[in-house]
C-alpha cells in the first residue's frame, strides 16, 4: 500500500460530560517529525500519546493538536499535595540562604517545581486520558485514509510515467544497432579521405574503427535501465515503506540515462534520452511525497 505524506485527520466527540477534539496534519519530511499540542494538565502523558502515533505513521512532519473541555467550561485542575508544596518552599529557602541570593521567593520560583506538588491521580483523569487516546487513534485513522487515497493517485501517475520511460528505452534499443553502424560507416569514410592508400591499413583500420564505434553502443545501459524499471514497479506494488527505495532506484535510472546521452552520437537517441530524464525528474518530485 502506497501512502502519501500529506493529509489531515480530525476527531470530535463528547462522552461523560467530557468534550474532546483532535486534529492531525501531515506534510513531507525525510523522517518522522512529530509535534504534539496537549492540554497542560495531561502533559505528563505525552509520551504515551506520541507512541500511539509512532506505531501508525513512519514518515512525515506531523502536527497533532488536542483540545479538551468540561461541560461547565472549566478544565480540570490538578490536586495540590500540600506537604510536598511545603517541602518545595523549604527547599527554595535553603537554596536562598546557602547561595546568599536576595529577594523574596516568587510564585514563578515555586511553579518551577510544580511536578513535585501537583498531582492528578483520580480515576476520572484516567478515564479522560483514555478518551483522548481514543480520539487520537480516530484522527490518525482518518489521516491514514486520506494519505492512502493520495498515495493510490501517486501510484497511478508513477506507473504511467514509468511506462513512458519503458517505451523510450525500447525505441533506443531498436535504434541503437543502426546508430552504431551509421557511425562506423561515417568514420570509415572520413578515414578514407585522410589515408590515400587505405588497403595497406585495411584490417587494422577495420578493427580500430569497430572498437571506436562500439563505444557509442548503449545496449548495456538499456539492459540495466530495464532492470531498474522492473524493480521500480515491484517496489511500488510492495506494502513496506517504499519512498526511500524508490528515490534510490530513480537515481540509478537517471545515471543510466545520463550515460546513454553521453555515449550516443545519434540525435534521435539523445532526444529519447532527454525524454527519459524529463520523466525521471517528474517521478523524483512525486516520490518526495511518498512515505
Amino acid at each position: 500500500m502506497i501512502y502519501s505524506m500529506t493529509g489531515f485527520g480530525k476527531s470530535s466527540f463528547q462522552e461523560n460530560g467530557f468534550a474532546i477534539e483532535t486534529e492531525i496534519r501531515s506534510v513531507n519530511s525525510r523522517f518522522l517529525d512529530l509535534s504534539i499540542k496537549l492540554p497542560r494538565n495531561y502533559s505528563n502523558r505525552e509520551l504515551e500519546i506520541r507512541e500511539l502515533v509512532r506505531k501508525q505513521i513512519k514518515r512525515g512532519k506531523i502536527s497533532l493538536s488536542i483540545y479538551s473541555k468540561k461541560d461547565n467550561g472549566e478544565s480540570k485542575f490538578a490536586e495540590i499535595d500540600e506537604q510536598n508544596l511545603q517541602n518545595v518552599i523549604s527547599f527554595l529557602e535553603k537554596i536562598k540562604n546557602v547561595s546568599g541570593a536576595q529577594g523574596e521567593i516568587s510564585l514563578d520560583n515555586i511553579l518551577a517545581f510544580q511536578n513535585y506538588f501537583l498531582a492528578d491521580t483520580s480515576d476520572e483523569s484516567e478515564i479522560e486520558i483514555e478518551l483522548i487516546k481514543k480520539s487520537v487513534l480516530i484522527s490518525v485513522e482518518n489521516l491514514q485514509q486520506m494519505r492512502q487515497q493520495e498515495g493510490e493517485a501517486l501510484k497511478i501517475d508513477l506507473l504511467e510515467r514509468i511506462e513512458t520511460i519503458k517505451n523510450f528505452v525500447e525505441k533506443i534499443v531498436n535504434k541503437s544497432p543502426e546508430s552504431v553502424e551509421t557511425y562506423f560507416n561515417k568514420i570509415k569514410e572520413k578515414a578514407k579521405q585522410l589515408v590515400k592508400d587505405i588497403t595497406e591499413y585495411s584490417d587494422r583500420l577495420e578493427m580500430e574503427l569497430a572498437l571506436l564505434s562500439e563505444k557509442s553502443d548503449v545496449t548495456e545501459e538499456c539492459v540495466r535501465l530495464k532492470s531498474h524499471i522492473e524493480i521500480f514497479i515491484d517496489t511500488l506494488n510492495s506494502s513496506d515503506e517504499v519512498g526511500r527505495k524508490l528515490n534510490f532506484i530513480s537515481q540509478e535510472m537517471n545515471r543510466e540515462a545520463n550515460t546513454i546521452n553521453s555515449k550516443s552520437l545519434s540525435v534521435e537517441i539523445s532526444h529519447l534520452g532527454i525524454g527519459i530524464k524529463e520523466e525521471l525528474e517528474k517521478i523524483r518530485e512525486q516520490i518526495q511525497n511518498i512515505e
